[in-house]
């Protein structure tokens, strides 16, 4: 009883206490939000009882319970577990975040699952709105045409809405054509980014009243603030005929004065462009000029009006580009003017009784004009009127009158009145008529006959006449001979003309005579004097007999002196000393003067020629002289200055002048050259390409020669004779080499001599030297000058093969500015020693071709050569197959080049070149491979440097068997980006990039590039820095390892390196002790859990039905794909390879995104700033590029090409795929672990035999064990670059995802981007022959690959595993359209490296 009331009351306890327990639930739901682009969103989540575990999800993805949420960095939980508050914060929101988000609340014992869903939109408002089929703000239309304008409001999620505007006005009805909404795709391809664009169209016909109309779309988005709207506008200007113009300031049938201003305004208003205005008068276009203002024209004409005006006609014309006729508006002027003038025609002398007619006539009147006479101021009334039409407008009135002279009145005055009686105006004309009366005798005064005039004295003469109507006129004469210029001199009565003569040889009995006439005269009066004048010659003049003259022989020089009175006296002079002549002779002369004679008898001579002979003629009662003198022209044949030199000396390729002179009389002296009895021609019968002319006395040689040496003799020549000079010329010229030559080919240890022949002038020992760089002269040779023959010869004591070698001859005379080289070799005999340049040791050729390896060595005497594969010589020249070519390149070099027709696949190999002579023989291997891409560039060097500019030459690698062209690529040492720079022509070896700034470092590299592939870049090891100006300066070149960006101390460098290296060193520690508890604590909770599914419920979707599978699993995250091959589960054969695109293929290396490649180490993808090539794009289950055949084996030789042919190549995968960055189930460990494990743990898997999981982030391969040593077993140090070269790139595990992360530290600068570095402990030697793959290694199915072009969208793969210990960490700038699993990136200024690896929210696993 007892008992059962025990149990009773513990079932009422429990009862009791169930009754009173109280399951977890959400106190705050969790509300659905819509929040725009890039602020902040928080999902609320708060649980009472809180029991179990809080994560949120995303679309079904477990985010995790850290608050900092692995792989989502924008995401956070934030809040207070002692509340139960759980709440989501997404910063900077994207379109990718939209999703359904699920607040999950663990289980716990007694509490079930709880979960809440609400939903995240977000909105993005468009980016811009564009009327994009008329960009210009400005939209030129003609009237009636049809507009239509397209409006796009771009990338809006939702879509925007478009509103039209015609100024303030919207636009509705059948204008505006529904919206279009068209999806823009993001460049992921993701679902949730896609945008919209909306398009709108409005349609309407162009009126005139659009003209500067608006037209303003606008997009209407709920993101957007009504306050500022996102617009688009558009004015329209819409062309349109003028109006018609109209005239205004004057109307028709006003009158206008003669001199009125008038201030005529044309107008037309409209028109698109506003009218053209032109005024025209009767026809002619008198005014062009208008201005515009808005949609009016005007064309104002102001002038002054005249006569020309009456019923003139204006027009105005108005004409646009929108009529073809012009527009007019007329009017007519009406003017009135009064005559501007009257005009009295008639006679203005008359006797006594005579009848004098007068006519008056006006200028035109408008009216006509009456015309009123006035004669001695009494109106005459008996006139003759006539009115008659002007040609220029208005009327002319004439009037005839008879005027009769009457007596006692010297003059009759008449005057006509023309009067404009509507005007009132009035014009006056005065016309006069004199009466004629004969005036008196006139009278000369001033000179008194008999008086002696002096000549060069002023003589005035004076004549008057009194009396006379009108006065008379005065005509003074010499000799009959009317005298123009006179002095007139009027009084009331009388009349007075003068004249001053200056007295000359001519007025001695000259006859002056005065004339006095007037209208009353018919024979003139007149009065006359004559004139006495003594006057010295004029001239005087000497001539010789004979006119040419010569020594011995008399001449004669006669002077004769011109009229002179009293007559002159004569006197002969020579250089100023009187001569005695011949008695003076006499002779009557002109003007009643003397002319006087005298000789002079001379004998000739030689010295004579040039004497001055004066003669003197004196006048003794003037005391004047005049003077004539003659210079004698004795003739003579030339004579040569006998103080020229004989000898002249000139330089070759310089000009000389040579000049001789001959004195000779006459001076026309005739000059001929002539060398070796040959004429040389003469100036003006020369051309261009003569090089020796003679001018005159002048030789000219333009350009000595050599040849020109020699004797030149010159001939002068004129009328009297001839005389010749001979003058030797000597040309000395530079020293050249005419010949080099080894006298014959010596054993080691005899001597052996070598001969140099030159040539020049002067030429001695002294000019001709030996020369060969680092080679002692003085111990090992003896030198020699022979000047006969012009040859040096050097002797080699007792020569070795060490002697052997180009010897150079060096001649130079100090003329020119060169010296003269040219180089001997010296050959010793010896064995044959094989070249084995990395350029000849390999030969490439496809199959069907003929292929090429080339042999080549140096012997003497020359060897044999033969040609053998495995040991077995080849049939060559005996056989269609082999063919080979022998050429002799130098006294000592040889070469062999063996032609394999139609080659096969069994050509390709290993062949031995075997050259033979007496002394011995030596081999070389060559390959013979198909054609690849080529071979780095050994070496790259600078060779000029200017201010703009820098000359680059390499030495090229082997070139893959195809021809190969060249792409330079520089930067400057503290830029990210390359330029890039194609060489041309192809073939070239040397390229000068230009364009460059001054005085900057440049950093240079090249690779080689062939139709099939590409080199990698040679590292940026060639520094040059440009000048400071276009002057030539020293060439300023630095090659270095690499070119550093930045001056940073060694120590610093260490410092900096040493400090990393330790922050690594305990980051590591503490994220692998955090692991560590992190694992503890699960294990833990698993094992107090009551069963697993109920642990694996909160990670199912809500469809979980107590059943745990591999597909329930794999709901955990949609996103999840997983990919395996096994050699039983697709029997089939790969697809057809696609074929590869010929252009470069740059960065194809090993075609993978993943950290570590095989064992070429970090492989990043290529450079931002050039564009990736195209690589092949294979829309099936296989996608792959094209391997060379015969290439790519795997260690257990099998082929590479396409998949892996061994099963044990490929591991399974594990199903399902867990998120990158959250919880994964393991199904070989059967519980959830932290996603990615380490990779001790790996390795531990891979070694119990269990499916190892493995860490994505370190690529396919397993990791080696030597990779871990002196790591402290932690990962991130496996990636990371040696400190030494100044790279930090840390990595860390984050404390709540596992996921590794590198840290961006401020480090030293980095290397520039291509060069390699070395991890400690790697062998550069054996990196050096390590083989890299030409092309990419099977690739996985992965449907992502066909997104992004099958270009850097899958993992590695790897068909063998690989066991090389050597990492390289390769540097390169990336392309930031490409998605990457890791991604280096050299961020601006510091130029440090940071390593990102964000894009591995891609939860995309390929296990190999």
């Amino acid at each position: 009883m007892c008992a059962t009331t025990r149990n009773l009351v513990a079932v009422l306890c429990a009862l009791a206490c169930v009754a009173g327990f109280q399951q977890q639930y959400f106190r705050i739901v969790p509300r659905s939000l819509r929040v725009h682009e890039g602020s902040e969103a928080v999902l609320e989540c708060a649980v009472a009882n809180l029991a179990g575990q809080v994560q949120w999800a995303k679309d079904g993805f477990a985010l995790g319970f850290s608050s900092v949420i692995p792989g989502y960095p924008r995401y956070t939980m934030i809040g207070d577990r002692r509340h139960g508050v759980y709440n989501l914060r997404i910063v900077n929101s994207t379109l990718e975040d939209e999703a359904e988000y699920q607040c999950q609340v663990g289980p716990a014992q007694m509490h079930k699952v709880i979960r809440a869903n609400a939903s995240l939109t977000v909105i993005a408002p468009p980016t811009s709105v564009e009327i994009t089929n008329h960009p210009n703000p400005k939209l030129e239309v003609k009237e009636g045409e049809d507009v239509v304008l397209e409006c796009q409001a771009k990338n809006a999620k939702p879509a925007a809405r478009i509103v039209w505007y015609r100024g303030n006005v919207e636009l509705k009805g059948d204008k505006v054509s529904k919206e279009e909404i068209r999806d823009v795709e993001s460049q992921n391809l993701n679902p949730k980014s896609t945008r919209y664009t909306t398009i709108s169209r409005v349609h309407f016909k162009a009126t005139a009243d659009d003209d500067y109309a608006d037209f303003t779309c606008e997009a209407r988005h709920e993101a957007l603030q009504r306050d500022s709207p996102l617009r688009s506008t558009v004015q329209l200007s819409v062309l349109y005929p003028p109006g018609a113009p109209y005239i205004e300031g004057y109307a028709e049938g006003e009158t206008v004065r003669r001199g009125q201003s008038l201030e005529l305004v044309c107008r037309s208003r409209g028109g698109n462009p506003p009218a053209q205005l032109i005024w025209y008068k009767n026809g002619e276009q008198i005014r062009m000029a208008y201005r515009t203002s808005g949609r009016m024209s005007e064309n104002i004409y102001t002038f002054k009006a005249d006569a020309s005006d009456n019923k003139a006609r204006y027009t105005c014309e108005a004409k646009n580009v929108m009529i073809s006729n012009t527009l007019k508006a007329e009017i007519d002027l009406t003017v009135l003017f009064a005559p501007a003038h009257v005009t009295i025609t008639g006679p203005t002398e008359a006797r006594v009784g005579d009848p004098v007619p007068l006519t008056c006539s006006t200028a035109p009147s408008n009216p006509a004009a009456d015309i009123k006479w006035l004669v001695l101021g009494k109106h005459h009334k008996e006139a003759s009127n006539r009115t008659v039409i002007s040609p220029e407008g208005g009327w002319i009135t004439t009037s005839n009158i008879t005027v009769t002279v009457e007596r006692d009145r010297r003059s009759i005055v008449v005057v006509c009145h023309g009067i404009n009686a509507q005007l009132t105006e009035n014009v006056v004309a005065t016309h006069t008529i004199n009466v004629l009366y004969a005036p008196s005798a006139p009278m000369i005064t001033g000179y008194i006959p008999g008086t002696t005039l002096q000549a060069g004295t002023v003589q005035k003469l004076a004549c008057m006449s009194t009396g006379g109507n009108p006065l008379a006129t005065l005509t003074w004469f010499k000799n009959d001979k009317k005298i123009p210029h006179t002095i007139t001199r009027t009084a009331d009565k009388s009349v007075t003309a003068e004249i001053s003569i200056l007295a000359n040889v001519t007025d001695n009995q000259a006859q002056y005579r005065c004339e006095a006439t007037n209208s009353a005269t018919e024979i003139p009066l007149f009065e006359t004097v004559t004139l006495n004048v003594h006057f010295a010659p004029e001239t005087v003049k000497v001539t010789t007999e004979p006119s040419e003259l010569k020594p011995g022989i008399e001449a004669t020089l006669s002077c004769k002196s011109a009229a002179s009175n009293p007559p002159a006296t004569l006197s002969w002079w020579r250089d100023g000393i009187p001569v005695q002549g011949l008695p003076m002779k006499m002779n009557q002369g002109l003007y009643g003067g003397t002319l006087s004679t005298m000789e002079l008898k001379l004998n000739v001579t030689k010295d004579m020629n040039g004497a001055v002979y004066t003669c003197q003629a004196m006048n003794e009662a003037l005391q004047r002289s005049v003077h004539d003198a003659t210079a004698l022209k004795v003739l003579y044949a030339p004579i040569f200055d006998e103080n020229t030199p004989p000898t002249t000396v000139g330089v070759e390729n310089e000009p000389l002048i040579i000049v001789l002179r001959a004195d000779g009389n006459p001076g026309s002296i005739t000059y001929t050259w002539t060398k070796d009895g040959q004429p040389i021609t003469q100036s003006s019968y020369s051309s261009a390409s003569d090089r020796i002319v003679s001018e005159g006395s002048m030789l000219n040689i333009t350009r000595l020669s050599r040849n020109d040496a020699g004797v030149y003799t010159c001939e002068a020549v004129n009328s009297q004779g001839a005389a010749t000079a001979n003058i030797s010329v000597s040309v000395h010229y530079s020293a050249s080499v005419v010949s080099v030559s080894q006298n014959e080919i010596r054993n080691s240890g005899e001597d052996a001599t070598l001969a140099c022949t030159a040539t020049g002038n002067p030429l001695t020992a002294e000019h001709i030297r030996w020369e060969r760089k680092d080679y002692n002269f003085k111990s090992r040779t003896s030198s020699s000058f022979d000047s006969k023959n012009l040859t040096s010869y050097l002797v080699i004591n007792q020569a070795t093969k060490d002697d052997v070698g180009n010897f150079e001859c060096v001649v130079n005379n100090g003329i020119g500015e060169r010296e003269s080289k040219q180089e001997v070799m010296l050959v010793v005999k010896t064995q044959p020693t094989m070249d084995t340049a990395p350029n000849l040791s390999k030969s490439a050729s496809n199959v069907g071709q003929v292929g090429r390896l080339i042999c080549k060595c140096k012997s003497a005497p020359a060897p044999n050569f033969t040609w053998s594969k495995s040991g077995a010589k080849l049939p060559v020249n005996t056989s269609t197959k082999y063919y080979a070519e022998y050429h002799k390149i130098d006294p000592v070099t040889y070469m062999s080049i063996l032609l394999i027709n139609d080659v096969s696949s069994s050509d390709y190999g290993s062949y031995v070149c075997d050259a033979r002579n007496e002394l011995g023989f030596d081999t070389a291997k060559v390959k013979l491979d198909i054609t690849s891409a080529p071979d780095q560039v050994m070496s790259i060097s600078v060779t000029n440097v200017t201010y703009n500019s820098v000359t680059l030459e390499w030495v090229p690698g082997f070139d893959g068997g195809l021809p190969t062209w060249f792409r330079l690529r520089y930067r400057k040492p503290y830029e990210e980006t390359y330029r890039y720079e194609d060489v041309s022509p192809r073939n070239a070896t040397s390229y000068t990039i230009s364009g460059l700034e001054k005085n900057t470092d440049y950093v240079f590299s090249v690779m080689a590039l062939n139709k099939i592939g590409q080199s990698k870049y040679r590292p940026d090891d060639t520094k040059a820095t440009t000048l400071t100006s276009s002057e030539v300066g020293e060439l300023n070149v630095v090659s270095t390892e690499y070119v550093e960006t930045a001056d940073v101390s060694k120590s610093v460098v260490v410092y900096v390196s040493i400090t990393g290296a330790l922050l690594v060193l305990v980051n590591a520690a503490l994220v692998a002790c955090f692991v560590f508890k992190r694992r503890s604590r699960r294990l833990k909770e698993q094992a107090g859990q009551a069963s697993k599914s109920a642990t694996i419920e909160m990670y199912a979707p809500s469809s979980y039905n107590d059943t745990m599978t591999g597909e329930t699993l794999s709901s955990v995250s949609e996103k999840s794909e997983t990919y395996s091959q096994d050699e039983g589960m697709d029997d089939r054969q790969p697809p057809p390879i696609p074929e590869v695109p010929s252009m470069p293929n740059r960065h194809m290396l090993q075609q993978t995104d993943a950290y570590l490649m095989d064992d070429q180490g970090l492989v990043i993808p290529p450079p931002l700033d050039y564009p990736p090539p195209n690589y092949a794009v294979y829309e099936g289950d296989h996608a792959r590029t094209l391997p060379h055949p015969h290439r790519h084996k795997d260690m257990s030789g099998h082929s590479t090409l396409g998949r892996s042919a061994g099963k044990q190549n490929y591991v399974p995968a594990p199903s399902p795929m867990p998120p990158l960055d959250g919880s994964y189930y393991n199904m070989a460990s059967d519980r959830y672990l932290s996603y990615p494990p380490l990779i001790g743990e790996y390795l531990q898997q891979q070694q119990s035999g269990r499916t190892p999981t493995p860490p994505q982030q370190y690529g396919a391969a397993p990791l080696q064990k030597h990779m871990l040593n002196g790591m402290s077993g932690s990962p991130s140090h496996v990636a990371s670059p040696p400190m030494s070269y100044g790279i930090d790139v840390p990595l860390d595990r984050q404390s709540t995802g596992g996921t590794l992360r590198r840290r961006n530290e401020k480090m030293a600068p980095v290397p520039p981007p291509d060069v390699t570095v070395l991890h400690p402990g790697c062998n550069q030697h054996q990196l050096s022959q390590t083989p890299v793959p030409k092309q990419p290694q099977s690739i996985l199915k992965d449907p992502s690959r066909h997104k992004y072009g099958n270009q850097y969208g899958s993992p590695i793969s790897s068909s063998t595993p690989q066991s090389n210990s050597s990492q390289i960490l390769t540097v390169q700038n990336l392309t930031s359209d490409v998605p990457q699993y890791g991604t280096i990136r050299k961020e601006n200024k510091k130029q440090n490296v940071t390593i990102d690896e964000s894009y591995n929210k891609r939860s995309e696993t390929h296990v190999v």
